[in-house]
């Protein structure tokens, strides 16, 4: 059996293409019986194609046509270094013989100022015959026997000049005729064939892969092998995939799907023969001819996974929206549209009818708009008037095509994929189950069509949960929440997530890259940065990321105090992102924005997770969740809510001042840089503030009654060293109040309450060694719930809730709920 090799254009770009385009057949034809069909050199025949309207306008070409004998005389003059057996001269003359041909044909077109397609088809040509003349006389020089088939005598068609159909019985007997020795290998250059006068016909662009698809139909190949200069055919377009996957096998129905919906791949022209005759095809690339590439081939055989999954496209279509009188109309309107349309070979899109609205909408591509008009006009409305009333042309739009196995039944995958389309922002004008059930068609604004790509082939292709964060805040919790994503990259990979970190940024500087940033490298790439961003500057770099990128589950990472990023909650869930946060800033605006930011998420679908606004890395807002789901009613509450007075306070009880106290939380991170936000209780009236409105108390952060730590007003006038120093003068005040506590076998604790009328309130309390916040120190946090369900023993929830640590740790936890 013969195998039928085809090399395309850029596997013959040059002399060096070339050379490796004749070792692949040396080293194949010691294997097999092998026939190969070359194509024209890249752009040779966009070149020709170019030299005939350049005649045809009148102008000059004959310095022009230059260029081409420059190519190949560059080509052959190198082969000729490379390989002095080669015979220089006489392909020489071959190539100057065809340039004249060219010429001559070139000069007539001038003169007719018009160009007919059988000298077209004889012009376009020649690129192809030259590739195959080249590569005898190189294998010549190897002392390999060749046989050349001219497809004009033997390869017989029928249809247009310029866009042939062939005959494969009538041109398998030809084919049979021929000679050829047993040893020799077969070239015939393609692209090209002859109608029944033996007259030079094409066979439409591309038509070197349907050249060899016909081929191997005829002398019923082994293999039909397609060389180019990709490894395969892939899962998405690579201009707008930076990381499609290699179609390892697909099927004929598949591959046909895939050409008919936009993808250039094989031309369902080239894949009917094989289909027809169960010739199995393989893509092949010529510049790393190790890799398998794809196999096309019949897997309702061979295989349960009949089809892999892949993204399509078309760019350029439009909408024609016809609005018919009468309902009774509609129809027969309709049948007069697909009869005309079929008429003109106009492939049109999803053909609907609307019997409620009276109305007809289907799709063709932008370059059909015009014909469609006046085919629209002059069948069904009688006037130019009425035509403008009751048609309506929507243009700009595009069809994104998925092309996987039974994916009409597949409800899950296609309902995530319209929500992660409705979540950024992508209308769809049609979402289409396509006639085969292993496609789907969904139509969008042109202007969306790469996020929309993007976005649909990460969600088919990546089997894995995909999570894009967007960190801003590289302060002591940022980074830590790094080094931990970092640490746990095994256990993750386990889960079956990946976690991508697509933006950090401080208060100066932002660190992006699209798909995602080295964890490793992130603080090199950091400091490399030169260019300083203010705040509102990293607001508006996010909405502009939001805009021209996709991703599926989006997080923005809150880890500033910023109360202006938190102000943006709001647009980063409408454009799709979810919100993890330790920033307490949001959660304690007025009660409007607290109902209105989760309203919105809730409609989004997104997720706003701030577990560490009340206890580090304590289930807090877990547990009251799951208290009110229940049923469960607060009958009051009370807890040490500052890990940071915890241990200034748990170190009074020890004997240490004040004053140092202070210092030790300060040197070990537990208070804020200023310790004075720490002192004045507003951080604790926040944290009880989000308690409060989770289990439904309407109230504000001034109804929360704050009672001083110090015995008097804090100065926020001086400096921090200034006021450390003034401090020390508090040392006797707390000494009192400790002394006096444990008289009466008490500790003083700073305690948040809630009382059952629903008065919130903080202050310094004494308490006793019955109660469960007695033995809280050293940072940790304790919350105990009396409630209708735990009463008169409260639920007490007790543990580290100050460091960087822990509250990294709680981050982390709200991160991977998004997609456990």
């Amino acid at each position: 059996m013969i195998n039928v090799l085809k090399f395309g254009g850029t596997s013959l770009k040059n002399s060096k293409t070339i050379f490796s385009v004749s070792k692949i057949i040396q080293e194949k034809c010691k294997k097999n019986k092998i026939a190969v069909v070359l194509s024209a050199p890249a752009k040779i025949t966009n070149y020709l194609e170019k030299l005939i309207k350049i005649a045809i306008n009148k102008k000059r070409y004959e310095k022009k046509i230059l260029y081409i004998k420059k190519k190949f005389y560059k080509i052959i003059k190198k082969i000729y270094k490379k390989n002095k057996k080669f015979n220089f001269f006489k392909t020489k003359k071959k190539i100057d013989k065809e340039i004249n041909f060219i010429q001559k044909n070139l000069k007539s077109i001038y003169i007719l100022n018009q160009c007919p397609d059988n000298t077209f088809a004889k012009i376009i040509s020649r690129g192809e015959i030259l590739s195959t003349y080249i590569m005898k006389n190189i294998l010549i020089s190897k002392k390999y026997n060749v046989d050349i088939i001219n497809p004009v005598k033997n390869i017989i068609t029928f249809g247009k000049i310029l866009d042939s159909y062939v005959n494969i019985p009538l041109s398998n007997k030809n084919l049979k005729k021929i000679k050829i020795k047993k040893n020799s290998i077969i070239l015939m250059p393609g692209f090209i064939a002859g109608d029944k006068k033996k007259k030079t016909v094409l066979l439409g662009r591309n038509g070197s892969d349907y050249s060899a698809a016909i081929l191997s139909a005829c002398f019923k190949a082994k293999v039909c092998e397609i060389w180019t200069d990709v490894d395969g055919i892939l899962t998405c377009d690579p201009k707008i995939v930076s990381n499609p996957k290699i179609i390892k096998k697909i099927s004929y129905q598949n591959i046909t799907e895939l050409s008919n919906l936009g993808a250039k791949v094989l031309h369902h022209k080239t894949i009917k023969p094989l289909q027809k005759f169960n010739i199995p095809c393989h893509i092949k690339n010529t510049f790393n001819k190790n890799k398998k590439g794809t196999e096309i081939l019949d897997l309702n055989k061979k295989s349960k996974k009949k089809y892999h999954a892949s993204v399509t496209y078309i760019k350029n279509i439009c909408m024609f929206l016809i609005k018919i009188k009468k309902k009774e109309n509609i129809k027969k309107i309709q049948k007069i549209l697909i009869k005309s349309i079929k008429f003109q070979n106009i492939f049109i899109f999803s053909l609907i009818h609307f019997i409620n609205q009276n109305s007809i909408k289907f799709y063709c591509k932008k370059k059909y708009k015009k014909i469609i008009k006046k085919i629209i006009q002059k069948k069904i409305f009688k006037s130019k008037n009425e035509f403008k009333k009751y048609i309506i042309i929507k243009k700009k739009l595009s069809i994104i095509s998925v092309i996987k196995y039974k994916i009409t039944k597949q409800k899950k995958l296609i309902n995530k994929i319209k929500k992660s389309l409705y979540n950024s922002n992508i209308k769809t004008f049609l979402f289409n189950n396509n006639i085969s059930k292993n496609s789907i068609s969904i139509i969008l604004k042109s202007k969306h069509i790469k996020i929309g790509i993007k976005l649909i082939h990460k969600i088919i292709i990546n089997k894995k949960k995909i999570i894009e964060i967007f960190l801003l805040g590289i302060g002591g919790i940022g980074k830590t929440l790094l080094n931990q994503i970092s640490l746990e990259k095994s256990n993750l990979k386990k889960l079956n997530i990946t976690i991508n970190i697509c933006l950090i940024s401080n208060s100066n500087k932002i660190l992006f890259n699209e798909n995602k940033i080295s964890i490793k490298n992130w603080k090199k790439d950091f400091q490399k940065i030169k260019k300083k961003y203010e705040e509102k500057d990293l607001i508006k770099t996010i909405n502009k990321i939001t805009e021209k990128n996709y991703y599926i589950n989006p997080v923005i990472i809150d880890c500033t105090s910023s109360k202006k990023i938190s102000h943006q909650y709001y647009n980063y869930i409408k454009n799709g992102f979810h919100i993890v946060t330790p920033n307490k800033k949001f959660n304690t605006r007025n009660t409007n924005h607290y109902k209105k930011i989760r309203k919105i998420a809730k409609n989004k679908e997104k997720n706003f997770f701030y577990e560490t606004n009340v206890g580090g890395g304590l289930p807090i807002i877990q547990t009251i969740k799951n208290l009110k789901n229940t049923g469960d009613k607060l009958i009051s509450f009370k807890g040490i809510l500052s890990g940071s007075l915890s241990y200034i306070f748990g170190k009074l009880e020890q004997g240490i001042s004040f004053s140092e106290a202070i210092k030790k939380a300060k040197n070990k991170g537990l208070t804020e840089p200023d310790p004075r936000d720490d002192l004045s209780g507003l951080d604790v009236a926040r944290k009880l503030l989000i308690i409060a409105r989770e289990f439904g108390y309407q109230l504000e952060l001034k109804n929360i009654i704050i009672k001083n730590i110090l015995p008097e007003p804090i100065n926020k006038k001086i400096s921090i060293k200034k006021f450390l120093k003034k401090i020390e003068d508090y040392n006797k005040y707390f000494y009192k109040k400790v002394s006096s506590a444990k008289i009466n076998n008490k500790k003083i604790k700073f305690i948040g309450k809630i009382n059952k009328n629903g008065i919130c309130s903080i202050k310094i309390s004494k308490i006793h060694k019955n109660d469960p916040l007695y033995g809280i120190k050293n940072g940790e946090n304790a919350l105990s719930f009396y409630s209708k369900y735990y009463h008169p023993m409260p639920l007490v929830i007790r543990g580290y809730g100050a460091g960087k640590e822990v509250t990294a740790s709680g981050v982390f936890s709200d991160l991977l709920k998004i997609v456990l």
